[in-house]
């Protein structure tokens, strides 16, 4: 009984270090569906969920924030375990997923809330997101447009949002592609189109 109850012991601790180590990253990259489709095919990424941030308004709502007036971008936060991903990795996979030159909106959604940015926790992903933005830079020989913002709060979707890609698979499919964004970013990013993501590009 003694060891069974130190074998459980054991596995309780190690469940908290796992959840220990795990960090979050947020980022915009116009509609949250296909950013969370996206990001659940790294490996590393453990979660993701479609929300709201930037803004000013509590608790926003999907028509509130498409409507504009809340300065929220539709946003997709990402639970990720950084032994098997960096937060670096994460950034590039962003980066080749967008059309980080951009600033009215992406694809076929326009409007501030479509809009791309990297928000961050600290000076250290501040420095790691300006370096890695000076390199997609460098490399599309264009200005980039997304802006490094400071993380605030991050307000979830409604649950119909959530795992949209999965729950309605033919719908989303159509929208991903009539939307032209699959096509846009390759436009973009030639080769290194979805650079990261599984099963992708």
């Amino acid at each position: 009984m003694r060891t069974l109850i130190f074998a459980a012991a054991l596995i309780l601790t190690a469940g908290a270090a796992t959840a220990e180590e795990t960090a979050k990253a947020v980022f915009a990259g116009g509609c949250f569906w296909c950013v969370e489709s996206d990001f659940d095919k790294v490996p590393g990424v453990l979660a993701t969920v479609s929300g709201y941030t930037g803004g000013h308004a509590d608790n926003p709502t999907y028509k509130q924030v498409v409507a504009g007036n809340t300065g929220h971008r539709e946003a997709v936060q990402i639970t990720y375990d950084p032994n098997v991903v960096s937060y670096e990795r994460l950034l590039d996979v962003f980066w080749h997923s967008v059309d980080p030159t951009d600033a009215s909106g992406q694809f076929c959604d326009r409007g501030f809330s479509y809009t791309t940015a990297v928000y961050i926790e600290n000076k250290e992903e501040r420095t790691l997101a300006e370096q890695s933005k000076a390199e997609a830079a460098q490399t599309l020989d264009q200005p980039i447009v997304t802006p490094i913002e400071q993380a605030g709060a991050f307000w979830p979707a409604e649950i119909y949002h959530q795992d949209y890609y999965r729950k309605n698979p033919r719908r989303y499919q159509f929208y991903r592609w009539s939307c032209g964004r699959d096509a846009r970013i390759r436009d973009v990013w030639g080769e290194r189109a979805f650079a990261g993501i599984e099963g992708h590009g």
